[in-house]
């Protein structure tokens, strides 16, 4: 899980800091993070709702939100986009919550084969469906974590700012979700 496991520099959030206290004094100079994150956000909410009129809608209330809070925000050691993504979870998650829908979670092959290989320490190879069918029965905050780690390939640090927890408790909390994912598929 190499890519997942890519720490930003120290250097580049430094960086990223200086264009952040920048838009604080002059909300013109939000431009610059908004147009390195606004696709990332997209994507992330995308895979989320599955509609893209409703990513787009939510996708803007993440950016508003961002712009008229932005004179709060502080550094912390991680990239910008974990306090974006921390609101658009939020955003996502009012919106369910308003409408009384379920979630709706987007699969592409790739990001199976790398929870596969994490699940996999037997040689039989386990089969795409039921493993579809256990991820539909993970708790959501589970879910969540399964997303954020392997879907969207985000370190254990910037998860644990993104949940307000800690690495060490995202890393346990990861392994046991996983855990429990295999005993229902040898089941």
């Amino acid at each position: 899980m190499s890519s997942a496991d890519k720490a930003v520099s120290e250097e580049a959030l430094l960086r990223e800091w200086a264009e952040i206290q920048a838009a604080q004094q002059d909300a013109a100079a939000f431009k610059p993070l908004y147009e390195r994150y606004y696709e990332p956000i997209f994507r992330f909410i995308f895979r989320r709702t599955a509609d893209e009129h409703l990513t787009a809608d939510l996708s803007s209330q993440v950016f508003l939100q961002a712009m008229q809070k932005l004179s709060a925000y502080t550094y912390r050691g991680v990239p910008f986009s974990a306090w974006l993504f921390r609101m658009a979870i939020n955003e996502v998650a009012m919106y369910y919550r308003r409408h009384q829908k379920r979630r709706v979670v987007s699969l592409e092959d790739q990001q199976l084969t790398d929870l596969l290989a994490d699940l996999d320490d037997d040689p039989q190879p386990l089969p795409l469906e039921p493993m579809v069918q256990a991820l539909d029965q993970l708790k959501e905050s589970d879910l969540e974590l399964i997303e954020l780690r392997y879907f969207e390939k985000r370190p254990y640090r910037e998860i644990a700012d993104l949940l307000e927890i800690t690495e060490n408790n995202a890393k346990v909390k990861v392994h046991r979700i996983l855990e429990r994912i295999k005993r229902r598929l040898r089941s």
